[in-house]
This record gives C-alpha cells, structure tokens and sequence, in this order.
C-alpha cells in the first residue's frame, strides 16, 4: 500500500515492539518537514509450517498486534502534525525484504533500534537496521537516540573518505542541515600510522585537499549553511561518534561489498549504529556506482 499522493513517501518502519516514539517523531517531522507524506510499515513474517493448524490463528494474532502499532504510531503522527498526509501498510514478508523494496519508491526510511547485540542482530528475524541499511536504495536513518537540540550552534556531522558514497552522503547532509538551520561538521578521520612516526602537518595535507574537494560546490546552493573541515586522528568509529555526541544527527556513506549485509553496509557505519550518540544517516552509493 503506498499513499495517494505521487510524491516519494518517507517510510516508517515499525515492529511488533510498538512505534518507537523517538523514530515516530523523527520521521514524523521530518515528512512535514519536507512537505511528504508518511508512509508507515508493519511487515509479519513467516511463521513456518502449519503441522498443528495453529498457523492461521497466530498469524491473525500477529496481524492484529501489527495493526495496534500501525494505528498507535498514526495517532502519534497525526497528534504531532494534524495535515500530515498519512497512510499505513501492514505487509506480510520479510521485514528488511520488505523495508528494502518500500525503499526504491521512498525518500527516507526511517527506523528505530533496540540496541541489539552483534550476535541477537545476525540471528534475530526481526533485526531489520543492518540488513536494511546495507541495502536500501535511500539513504537510511535509524534513530536509536535523540537528536541534540540544545547544542549552540545546531550543527550535523558528516563523515568524509574520498569516496563516491561519502560524496552522495555530503550532499544529504547539506540537505539535512539547510532544512534544520544548521550548521555542518565535515570530518575526516585519518588512522594513525603503525610504524613510526609521520610528519602529521605534511600527512593531513592529501586529507584536506580532498575534504575540500568533496564538499566543494554546495555553498551555491545551501547558502545558509555554514560549513567546516575537520581532519582528525584514531579510529573513524570511534572519532565520529565522540562528534556524534553533541550534532542533530551523523551521516555517512555505505561503501561495504561482498553478499552478507554488514560486509554491504561497511565497517564504520555498521560500528556507528552501536556507538552513535544521535540519529544515524546511511547513504547509499549513487546509483551508476555498484552495490558489490
């Protein structure tokens, strides 16, 4: 089910744990933000063989407890914002399968998070935030913590490697930042050297050469944003959450390959998804580049 409208919904992605109201608000706002409509989606997945006829009885039960979170994440919603263009979808499927096709027709999705371990995220059926976020064909924001509204200046942070992803992922932030107001942190975090020791003034210069370039060419259109480079040393995990600690969100580029989704998903944003301390935005690579 998709809304009336023609406009590319933002996608809420909601689970049998209840509307998360920390990603409800978020996606929330930011539909009437951007003047779009909220697309909310509750998928029930299998449920195996029905060897004792007890199948059908449970997956009525699972529908209805699906539609409660539908109905209750739209009445959060609507309360919040009452002309927000509102519609539900309760889908039967695989939730990240199902995440990740809302996803080619969406301009956001939008996901909470229960802080899962590594091990309950690779085994847990209903663990959609790694598998979705290495495969959506939007960019991804999984809000598992608030984001810091009383910071002066209000600001984002934005990780930058070089990359096409991190270059798609400079332009969301741009986005993100001149709807809020904000300003924006452009970091590159440079990984200290094993052996010996590096003249770090002559090696941040290659750093800063290509963070200005990748964040070239914005200012045009985002005017109001004011934008600053950082190079930074130590590990690029560790580095953008200590920045994530006070900005309204982070947002970094997917560059992972191979089949398994954390490997899609790459290594610092699959580590920020544990260690963030605001909202995380993962941005696909820009569709001419391959997935792996």
């Amino acid at each position: 089910m998709a809304p009336a409208s023609k406009r590319r919904p933002v996608v809420l992605g909601l689970d049998a744990g209840g509307p998360g109201r920390l990603a409800a608000t978020w996606a929330a706002d930011e539909a009437d933000r951007r003047r779009l409509p909220l697309l909310l989606v509750h998928a029930v997945p299998e449920t195996g063989s029905d060897r004792h006829g007890f199948e059908k009885s449970y997956r009525e039960e699972l529908r209805a407890d699906g539609r409660a979170v539908l109905d209750e994440a739209a009445a959060l919603a609507g309360e919040r914002h009452p002309r927000l263009e509102l519609a539900t979808a309760l889908v039967d499927g695989n939730p990240g399968q199902v995440l990740c096709l809302e996803s080619a027709r969406a301009e956001l999705v939008v996901l909470g998070s229960r802080r899962l371990t590594r091990a309950e995220e690779f085994l847990s059926a209903s663990s959609v935030t790694v598998p979705v976020s290495a495969q959506a064909t939007c960019p991804v924001v999984v809000v598992r913590e608030p984001e810091h509204v009383t910071q002066d200046p209000l600001h984002l942070v934005v990780g930058v490697d070089g990359s096409p992803s991190s270059a798609a992922a400079v332009d969301v932030a741009f986005d993100l930042a001149a709807r809020r107001g904000a300003a924006l942190r452009a970091i590159w975090v440079r990984q200290s050297q094993p052996f010996g020791r590096t003249d770090d003034l002559r090696a941040d210069q290659e750093p800063r050469r290509l963070l200005t370039e990748t964040t070239a060419g914005r200012a045009g259109r985002y005017p109001d944003v004011r934008l600053t480079h950082e190079v930074v040393h130590g590990h690029p995990v560790e580095e953008l959450a200590k920045a994530s600690e006070h900005a309204l969100a982070v947002v970094v580029g997917r560059r992972g390959g191979g089949g398994f989704t954390g490997m899609r998903l790459g290594s610092v944003p699959h580590g920020l998804l544990h260690h963030a301390h605001c909202p995380i935005v993962t941005v696909p690579r820009p569709a001419a580049e391959p997935q792996g």
